[in-house]
């Protein structure tokens, strides 16, 4: 199993900038799919990033053009870049990985969670 640890959540102003990190315990396979999801209160959890272990990446529609996530493959880092942040962008951020195949932004195709770093956007 895959222990991931986030950080990076903090409190900003409409319009700012922040940087989610993600560094995640060896991985036993050499192909998986990670990235970045997003819980507000009374909302289902959600993909925001996704990227797979060859490159590729998806993005919720929300966020294309203001979020880029990307991987450190020698450092088991996962990183997402979020500007032009909105309070709609709101939310518990959740890194998560999955071993094997491409899975895409739909939460439940994975198994390995990490706690959780808030985000919070003010108007």
């Amino acid at each position: 199993q895959v222990q991931l640890v986030e950080s990076g959540g903090d409190s900003v102003q409409a319009g700012g900038s922040l940087r989610l990190s993600c560094v995640a315990s060896r991985f036993t396979y050499s192909r998986y799919s990670w990235g970045w999801f997003r819980q507000a209160p009374g909302k289902e959890r959600e993909g925001v990033a996704t990227i797979y272990s060859d490159g590729r990446t998806e993005y919720a529609d929300s966020v294309k053009g203001r979020f880029t996530i990307s991987q450190d493959n020698a450092k088991n880092t996962l990183s997402l870049q979020m500007n032009s942040l909105k309070p709609e962008d709101t939310a518990m951020y959740y890194c998560a990985a999955e071993p094997l195949r491409w899975r895409g932004l739909d939460p439940k195709y994975y198994n390995d969670w990490g706690q959780g770093t808030q985000v919070t956007v003010s108007s």
